[in-house]
């Protein structure tokens, strides 16, 4: 019995030391115990005996109390038996052992892609129905001093600031203190009220959510952006045919297109001035200053337009309805879902574990980054956090996602948004698009690619949903791939793969890697349970 309650060796998992520690307060229980009898037991050796017959009501009574504390020890040391089994540290390495194959995989793509681009650091994360499998970082943190990429590693998201932020609208739409539909100016009355060809127009915070507000990104030239969209859309560029009026004519035209080619050479993305800015703003409505007096690209609702502005003018429609500062309210928001290490990217504070940002230069060598003040930009890319947080927030968003399908709820949780509105966050909108996936169209924050295939034995499209960021000195990406069905109603959600990755280089597109490495843990997910 004394065996059974210190749950010993031979009786727990020998791979483990989580059982065997949690009996050490069973065995000081029972030792003081066992040396009392030890002398009780000495002490009726020693002592002369004489022959007692005793009672038969006593003997029956000293049986009935001695059976009684028996099943009571028994059934105590058998629950605790079962209780430690189960949170056993075992079956954690079991399901992580699972997942050798596709770590091994997907760790050789991730230092393909690494050594492929020259980003000094990468650091990945991945999660499979809600468990972290594997989290790894390889290269530099910081290439001068040599400290490598962890886990722990604290890098810029980027614009992966914007779901974070459309996630704090939603939580506040769902408590009724922003209207999705009203002009923006009902809560930042500073906004100006905008025309578009001389027409009045209204820009919503739905809009907002969807870059379908007309609001301009980082190029200030309206003319640029809409000539660049015309050239995206046309498939074959119409046939001219014009007479030669002279050779003079013939000859000067070509010249003065020329020039005109090179005076209207399009910009790089990190040739954008606005990337750099310096200046510190006190807060989101000082920064609406940068853009809110240009006019708009294109009539509200008509063109998407990615714009990290359009989330900064969210930004002051989140701080105006919660009514506290935005970084408060975002900082609250980060607690209630267990993001401690996520913070705005602000040059003062000491965050532990923060890597130093690079790029190359013009002849492609690896160079830190310039000084840069991303408060002009907290929604749209001004958040620092870790692969282990964005996969707690994926994780967050794919339960509360399939709690809308979940058919028994009961002893669940409920998740950290209402199922429709998870749902409707990820609900593709139309005349949208984006650039790092051409499947997709974007919804509230996300981009989507829904589940397709068009032909038998064809390429088959999964349902995933991703958002991707590119900052200086960094780029990201947040991938969640939902399980294609719900098969096994037993388990609770999330279930899916949910992959995030990270790198200290910018310029770096990641979507694809990160789709590919999703894709391969999920095979393997579905193979162990298919051979389970």
């Amino acid at each position: 019995m004394y065996r059974l309650l210190c749950l010993s060796r031979g009786l727990i998992c020998t791979k483990c030391k989580c059982s065997a520690q949690k009996s050490e307060p069973f065995v000081s229980l029972l030792t003081p115990r066992v040396k009392f009898r030890d002398q009780l037991m000495k002490r009726f050796i020693s002592t002369p005996r004489r022959p007692v017959i005793p009672s038969s009501s006593n003997r029956h009574t000293a049986l009935w109390l001695f059976g009684i504390g028996t099943g009571f020890v028994l059934a105590l040391g058998l629950k605790y038996r079962d209780s430690a089994s189960e949170h056993c540290e075992c079956n954690a390495q079991k399901t992580v052992s699972q997942y050798t194959c596709a770590i091994e995989t997907s760790r050789d793509l991730l230092r393909r892609i690494k050594d492929e681009v020259g980003a000094p650091g990468m650091v990945i994360g991945v999660s499979v129905d809600g468990c972290h499998v594997w989290c790894e970082g390889v290269g530099y943190a910081d290439l001068e001093n040599r400290v490598p990429c962890g886990p722990e590693t604290v890098m810029r998201i980027a614009s992966i600031s914007k779901p974070l932020t459309a996630a704090a609208v939603a939580r506040l739409w769902e408590e009724g203190k922003i209207d999705l539909d009203a002009p923006v100016q009902k809560y930042v009355p500073e906004f100006p009220h905008k025309q578009f060809e001389g027409e009045n127009v209204t820009i919503t915070p739905r809009m907002l959510l969807s870059h379908l507000s007309g609001i301009r990104h980082y190029e200030k030239d309206g003319q640029k952006v809409r000539e660049d969209k015309e050239k995206a859309k046309r498939l074959l560029k119409p046939l001219e045919k014009k007479e030669e009026k002279g050779s003079t004519e013939s000859k000067e035209k070509p010249k003065a297109e020329d020039s005109g080619s090179k005076s209207k050479k399009k910009k790089k993305e990190f040739e954008q001035e606005e990337y750099y800015l310096k200046d510190n703003f006190e807060n989101v409505i000082q920064a609406l200053d940068l853009f809110k007096d240009d006019p708009l690209i294109f009539k509200p609702g008509s063109t998407f337009l990615y714009s990290t502005h359009a989330f900064t003018l969210l930004s002051a429609v989140v701080e105006r309805a919660a009514g506290q500062r935005f970084l408060d309210h975002m900082m609250k928001m980060f607690r209630e879902l267990g993001m401690l290490n996520t913070v705005p990217d602000e040059n003062d504070p000491i965050i532990y574990n923060r890597s130093r940002f690079y790029h190359f230069n013009k002849k492609r060598r690896v160079v830190n980054c310039p000084y840069v003040d991303n408060s002009y930009k907290w929604a749209g890319g001004g958040f620092l956090s870790t692969v282990s947080d964005l996969l707690v927030f994926g994780n967050a968003l794919l339960y509360s996602y399939q709690m809308a399908e979940a058919k028994n709820t009961d002893g669940l949780l409920p998740g950290f948004f209402r199922p429709h509105t998870a749902k409707a966050i990820w609900a593709p909108v139309d005349k949208t698009e984006a650039s790092w996936d051409k499947d997709g169209l974007y919804a509230q924050g996300w981009l989507v690619v829904e589940k397709q295939q068009k032909y038998g034995q064809c390429r088959s499209r999964r349902h995933y949903v991703s958002h991707t960021g590119g900052a200086v000195g960094a780029s990201s990406v947040l991938l969640v791939l939902p399980r294609e069905q719900l098969t096994n109603q037993k388990l609770p959600p999330p279930q899916g793969v949910v992959v995030t990755i990270i790198t200290n280089m910018q310029s770096v597109g990641l979507n694809t890697t990160a789709l590919k490495i999703a894709q391969t843990f999920d095979k393997a997910r579905d193979g162990e349970s298919a051979s389970a």
